[in-house]
């Protein structure tokens, strides 16, 4: 499993810092957030260490969604995101991936985002779409 000397998260899943679990396994540690957007707030990350997605397992990657699955459920809340972000001007602030957990019980607390949504045309869709999927 990797791990940096100097995460945070890393600190937390050794328990050099102390956290309030919700869920621990080999692959996968859920805890509440210390400044939450709203109650239940929690973030849902992979023991193994990488600064962003695609430097996960994908074995790692796989355990996740059914931990935040479980924690948006326990929360009781009907609406909520699963928010994830990959480098700092992704807004990514600690460098080990996480998932937040963010219950939205009502318009003012949770998560508030923009949808800068940007207008392409059809053929310049397709050139992405084939340039993409030939790299997958």
């Amino acid at each position: 499993m990797a791990s940096s000397a100097a995460c945070i998260f890393c600190k937390i899943i050794k328990g050099d810092i102390p956290s309030f679990k919700l869920f621990e396994n080999d692959k996968v540690l859920a805890f509440l957030d210390i400044q939450p957007l709203s109650r239940g707030h929690a973030l849902v990350i992979p023991k193994y260490h990488g600064s962003k997605l695609t430097e996960i397992p994908d074995e790692d990657l796989s355990a996740i969604l059914p931990v935040a699955k479980k924690i948006a459920a326990a929360t009781g809340a009907s609406d909520y995101n699963i928010l994830q972000n990959n480098g700092a001007a992704a807004h990514q602030v600690v460098e080990h991936v996480h998932f937040h957990v963010i219950p939205k019980p009502n318009a003012t607390e949770g998560l508030g985002i923009g949808w800068p949504a940007q207008s392409t045309d059809m053929d310049k869709l397709k050139a992405l779409h084939e340039e993409l999927k030939s790299k997958m």
